[in-house]
């Protein structure tokens, strides 16, 4: 790998994201490009930025993260982009790949687990936490 993971997090909670930048830009592996707050912008910094890695919260307004996530790849199709959110219902993880997602974690999954799904994603994997394959295994 060269160089540091670059990351855009979108999310339109401004603790998760100044927190999560925080985290991820303690570790060297990592370097967070830009902090967003909704889909509208992530659109915009996605194809002006070329991020490795885009973290996508789902809920937001005016532009939620699964519309942000068609849109973003519709222009950037290399984008890897990994949903986020505080709901672990599968379904919004199957929607998320089904969209061309490539990984999705929910706001629980601990911080290992997301340097986890963003380092296998980042590699060419596909990840969902362990918390929604527990939910879809039963």
């Amino acid at each position: 790998m060269s160089g540091p993971i670059r990351i855009i997090l979108v999310d339109d909670h401004d603790l998760v994201r100044e927190s999560w930048k925080q985290l991820l830009n303690n570790d060297p592996k990592f370097k967070v490009i830009a902090v967003l707050k909704n889909g509208t912008e992530a659109i915009e910094q996605s194809i002006n930025l070329l991020p490795d890695i885009i973290l996508m919260d789902i809920n937001m307004t005016p532009v939620n993260g699964f519309e942000a996530t068609e849109k973003i790849l519709s222009s950037v199709p290399s984008a890897k982009i990994i949903g986020i959110s505080v709901n672990n219902n599968p379904r919004y993880s199957a929607k998320m790949l089904s969209l061309g997602a490539k990984g999705f974690v929910t706001k629980t999954s601990t911080l290992n687990e997301l340097k986890k799904a963003i380092l296998r994603v980042h590699g060419g994997e596909t990840y969902v936490c362990e918390e929604i394959r527990k939910k879809d295994r039963q």
